[in-house]
């Protein structure tokens, strides 16, 4: 693909082919490709799919099944700060979706959505691996246990204070 054909900015494209170039040419690569591009970018940006199935010798629509399968994976950038929220059985069974629902509404916006400040994004997480201390949360990775509506909304005012 030559530089006309491309809509992903320079560096973007450079930081895409360095990746690409780590990994043989067979699709048993796709998840690591996908998770080091996510890594370096924050999301798996729609220019890049086409790319990324060429390298692999996949079909567009293969690799983005992959991509919108996996919750992991976002295509659209996300916050400067990732809520996870755990959605497993224990998590969920001690008020999980409660907490979840509390979420979207002090955050204003729906799982896999970024506030409109672009602060939070607010994920789903299928077991952070506090089921005993469940319900539980993480905030850029750092998990956090026995959460509660109050208890979230002082999380968030922290980070906030911290930006």
């Amino acid at each position: 693909m030559n530089a006309t054909t491309h809509t992903l900015p320079s560096d973007a494209h450079a930081s895409l082919h360095e990746i690409l170039a780590r990994y043989d040419g067979t699709a048993t690569n796709l998840l690591p490709i996908l998770h080091d591009v996510q890594d370096v970018m924050g999301y798996i940006p729609a220019d890049a799919v086409a790319e990324i199935a060429r390298a692999v010798n996949l079909s567009r629509a293969e690799v983005h099944g992959v991509v919108t399968y996996y919750h992991h994976f976002r295509s659209e950038p996300a916050g400067k700060h990732i809520i996870q929220i755990c959605r497993a059985e224990a998590c969920q069974s001690m008020g999980a979706e409660a907490l979840l629902a509390h979420a979207q509404q002090h955050l204003g916006c729906s799982v896999h959505g970024t506030t409109a400040d672009g602060n939070f994004s607010l994920e789903p997480a299928y077991c952070l691996g506090l089921c005993a201390s469940s319900p539980a949360l993480s905030i850029n990775e750092e998990v956090h246990a026995r959460m509660t509506p109050e208890a979230f909304d002082a999380l968030v005012a922290e980070v906030r204070s911290q930006a």
